[in-house]
């Protein structure tokens, strides 16, 4: 391995780091963090289910802790799935540019990046 691609591939492991702990804040404190601008939505099917089922759903979405390889492949902690009486749900983040046209062209930087975390269903995937 060249020391160039050495040096690359220590700066996106230490990006996607960085990314992670922002998105794991971001994630665990639903969205209530002024250091890191963003929202939470959810799918139609999400908000249709009963109160406490709903916060349930919510909660386990805060609370995931379960990055592996399979649905965390490059270390963002971006993506989650799991499953509430019996169903089963998806949460990603997506990371925008402030004007939510476009990707970030910095994700580590988060006043360049507007997060979107959505919760959905499974089935509506």
């Amino acid at each position: 391995m060249s020391d160039q691609t050495a040096t690359l591939q220590t700066e996106r492991t230490r990006d996607a780091a960085t990314i992670a702990a922002q998105n794991d804040l971001f994630r665990s404190s639903l969205g209530e963090t002024p250091d890191l601008p963003g929202q939470i939505v959810m799918t139609q099917g999400v908000a249709a289910l009963p109160p406490i089922e709903h916060l349930d759903v919510i909660r386990s979405v805060a609370r995931f802790d379960t990055f592996d390889e399979d649905n965390d492949p490059n270390g963002e902690h971006d993506f989650g799935a799991f499953e509430v009486q019996g169903k089963r749900f998806f949460w990603k983040l997506d990371l925008y540019a402030n004007d939510l046209q476009h990707g970030s062209g910095d994700p580590t930087n988060p006043k360049e990046t507007y997060r979107i975390l959505t919760i959905m269903l499974a089935a509506e995937y």
